[in-house]
């Protein structure tokens, strides 16, 4: 039976030990540190994993982990994304038999298909499995635009239910749901609360990386409990972390605030560098500020 999803989820960084490879360990334990913490959903091997960055051994080895150590307490969806079809297509199938509840699909990121090719890729993709697929529009890194009349078509495909919105353009979100109604639920990709305000019904977040617990309150709030208020106002405090980690630093932020909490996120992997000196101060200054900590 098929989960619905809905929620804050994690887009998940991927741990590497102080000789640059993968550390599985700590990866089952970060997962179980973010299910702890009451997130709603995870998804590894995202950009914030650094998924173009892992052989695919690494990235089977990061899937089953993940999957296997939430063991069905919350929703899993692996990210399959690639610029042939054929190969998008492997990579879901194989997520599929490995136990994930769905798959997370960015366009093409290279070959800026037209919107027919976009909706003959994401058909070709859903007759393929039998798990649901997250659409993830992010025109800064797929050099495509998947504007809310195209999601209206992919949203007659059985199979593509939701859609990872991630432009700052939080319309997209009421045009989305006003023209594909229930055909697809949208979540959040940068915006959380404004695009919870406008009736999405999930965030796939970077912050949550660090702070999962405030950020699922967020959507809990809006969408559970109506005190819009009292999300904004929690929404306004954690506004720096949730910055801290937006734009270029995504990542190696990301990893910065983890290690000064305790945890060993390793290095981002070549072409991304670690965080200059200031800066790792400065996420150093959060956590601090933050209380924020990783305890298992």
């Amino acid at each position: 039976m098929q989960k619905t999803f809905r929620g804050v989820y994690t887009v998940m960084i991927t741990p590497l030990d102080p000789s640059g490879a993968v550390d599985l360990k700590g990866l089952a334990a970060f997962t179980d540190w973010q299910v702890k913490e009451g997130i709603h959903g995870l998804i590894p091997l995202g950009s914030t994993g650094e998924f173009l960055s892992l052989s695919e051994e690494e990235r089977d080895s990061v899937a089953r982990t993940v999957i296997e150590t939430v063991a069905g307490r919350v929703p899993v969806l692996i990210g399959t994304g690639a610029e042939d079809t054929r190969e998008s297509i492997r990579l879901s199938v194989k997520a599929e038999a490995m136990g994930a509840d769905g798959v997370m699909i960015i366009p093409p990121f290279y070959s800026t298909p037209t919107d027919d090719e976009l909706v003959h890729h994401y058909k070709s993709i859903a007759s393929a499995v039998a798990i649901p697929i997250m659409v993830y529009n992010n025109p800064a890194t797929a050099n495509v635009d998947l504007k809310p009349e195209l999601v209206k078509r992919i949203a007659e495909i059985d199979g593509c239910d939701y859609i990872k919105e991630s432009t700052l353009e939080v319309t997209r979100v009421r045009d989305i749901i006003r023209l594909a109604g229930d055909d697809m639920t949208v979540f959040g990709g940068i915006l959380g609360f404004e695009s919870f305000v406008m009736g999405a019904q999930g965030w796939v977040a970077v912050a949550s990386n660090v702070a999962p617990g405030p950020m699922a309150r967020i959507f809990e709030l809006v969408a559970n409990e109506k005190k819009f208020d009292e999300a904004r106002e929690l929404y306004l405090k954690w506004l720096p972390v949730i910055q801290a980690v937006g734009g270029q630093a995504y990542v190696a932020g990301t990893k910065s605030l983890l290690t000064h909490m305790g945890f060993g996120a390793g290095l981002p992997r070549p072409p991304r560098l670690p965080l200059p000196p200031a800066q790792d101060v400065a996420m150093k200054r959060l956590v601090t500020d933050f209380g924020l900590t990783f305890s298992i």
